[in-house]
């Protein structure tokens, strides 16, 4: 399948870039600089752009059969303004090229799923700590729902560093969640590449934390 990443340099879509080249997927990185990508790869194309450059955009989208996001904000206290611009810039040019299927990585809290926290944590994370981060997320769900897209929001608890292990906790059902709501960055890559040939989450948002 030939896909585009866009964050394919952030801890999270270095993964998720190595994990698709890995299936064998054709991969279109698209970043801001260059050097950012130090992955080499017959199957891997690099653009450069920033998210407001429509021909750049354009480029990487042409041919491309999905769209994989894991832009985030490197701020817990300005918005990612340009982030916000970007994903719906890049959801106009999606609709207009005809690629319908689009992934975006979100996290435990936005939206709804903010009431799915247990009170303590969505009044130390959701409403103090990542209220800002949470906001941008919530706002890019919504022009995802507002979209003609095939679109899926996976919504991960806290990332860490750990091993790939695939066992994880996800669905859709609106719930208290509780528990240790920790996932791998690893296991949430491995999550988003099955989602590209599953059609159960299409127009859904999805939780998803490691079974502990």
């Amino acid at each position: 399948m030939k896909i585009v990443i866009f964050g394919a340099s952030g801890k999270t879509g270095t993964l998720l870039l190595k994990e698709a080249l890995i299936k064998g997927h054709q991969v279109t990185a698209y970043v801001r600089r260059a050097e950012s990508i130090v992955q080499q790869h017959p199957n891997l194309k690099v653009v450069i752009g920033n998210l407001s450059d429509t021909v750049s955009l354009k480029e990487a989208l042409t041919g491309a059969d999905a769209c994989i996001s894991t832009l985030g904000g490197g701020s817990l206290t300005r918005h990612a303004t340009e982030i916000r611009e970007g994903i719906d810039c890049i959801v106009r040019l999606m609709e207009l090229e005809g690629i319908k299927r689009l992934l975006y990585l979100s996290s435990i809290g936005a939206g709804e799923s903010r009431y799915f926290m247990r009170p303590i944590f969505r009044f130390l994370l959701a409403d103090i700590l990542l209220r800002v981060p949470l906001a941008d997320h919530t706002l890019n769900e919504k022009r995802l729902l507002n979209s003609k897209l095939l679109w899926t929001v996976v919504r991960p608890g806290g990332l860490t560093d750990g091993p790939k292990t695939g066992d994880n906790c996800y669905g859709c059902k609106k719930m208290i969640l509780k528990g240790n709501l920790q996932i791998s960055r690893i296991n949430v890559a491995s999550f988003l590449l099955e989602q590209l040939s599953d059609i159960t989450y299409i127009n859904k948002c999805v939780w998803l934390y490691e079974k502990h």
